[in-house]
């Protein structure tokens, strides 16, 4: 655990309290709205009865607190040098967050201490002020559910202007790039955001703002023979796929991997990269990829 069980939610829902509390006393009903919004749904059944009955010596009978101030919850050493790790990845920037205070911390670990393998090199620009602007705008549209007109370089290089509802960004760990699903335009249901020239929202009416029907999330049946530390490496591999694993006896396991039709031909490629430890039991469309994509191979021989 990076931050401190002190500085967890049942702390920082009782700091709440008495923050309320030493304005005035605190009735049994704010008590317990402070609780539900903060905490856990059961918490209720903890925190007031130990507040109440002064097992928690903070609050008195009448709802008042022996306090004097209200509490504050600084940040320790640890969760300082953890914010400003994440402040060295560029990606921060795209969500306007300005890590202040943090300029003589030493960073609990540095993107040089990692190496990325299996990534490919041309991920999305994070520091293009251009690109930030456009990730902002798009976001705040998601929350807004506001269509947005999109001017977009496609493949072949030409631009293309298009009308859409936004409906959630994904990140692909693969790629490196950021892809925002949308709706309303059946010619653009996937856009990767690099390829945004320009962003701008439509305001008044939007004529279809009905979401494409996305593909449904598809399924392969895997199964895994573990030799040579297979197990571990295929978990790592795949750690971005929904998926369910489960021993069927000795060192074989059976694997489901849940993805989506974009990811299909990169989900085939990774599973060939196992070799004989990992073979494909269904769906029969999946196998008929696979053996498509062997004979594929064998005629480059």
């Amino acid at each position: 655990m990076i931050f401190s069980e002190l500085y967890g939610v049942y702390y920082s829902t009782v700091a709440e309290i008495l923050r309320a509390a030493v304005a005035r006393p605190v009735t049994g009903e704010e008590l317990r709205h402070i609780v539900e919004t903060h905490a856990f749904s059961e918490s209720v059944l903890t925190i007031e009865p130990a507040l109440r009955e002064g097992r928690w010596q903070l609050l008195r009978g009448d709802g008042s607190t022996p306090c004097k101030h209200p509490p504050t919850m600084p940040l320790t050493n640890l969760e300082r040098r953890w914010l400003k790790a994440i402040s060295l990845d560029p990606r921060i920037r795209l969500f306007d967050w300005a890590p202040g205070g943090l300029e003589e911390v030493q960073p609990l670990f540095t993107p040089e201490d990692y190496c990325l393998f299996d990534r490919y090199s041309d991920g999305d620009p994070y520091e293009d002020p251009g690109y930030i602007r456009n990730f902002r705008l798009i976001l705040e549209a998601i929350k807004a559910r506001r269509p947005l007109r999109l001017l977009i370089k496609t493949r072949k290089g030409r631009t293309a202007r298009f009308r859409v509802m936004p409906l959630e960004l994904e990140y692909s760990e693969k790629d490196d790039k950021f892809r925002l699903l949308t709706g309303g335009n059946p010619h653009a249901t996937v856009v990767n955001l690099g390829r945004i020239l320009e962003c701008s929202p439509v305001w008044g009416p939007f004529e279809d703002c009905t979401p494409v029907a996305v593909d449904a999330a598809r399924t392969v049946t895997l199964e895994l023979t573990d030799r040579r530390n297979a197990l571990e490496r295929v978990m790592l591999h795949f750690s971005h796929f929904e998926k369910q694993a489960e021993r069927l006896d000795g060192n074989r396991y059976r694997l489901r991997i849940t993805y989506q039709a974009d990811d299909e031909t990169e989900l085939v490629i990774r599973i060939l990269s196992f070799g004989p430890h990992l073979r494909v039991t269904g769906p029969e469309t999946f196998m008929g990829l696979i053996r498509d994509r062997l004979r594929r191979q064998k005629s480059l021989l």
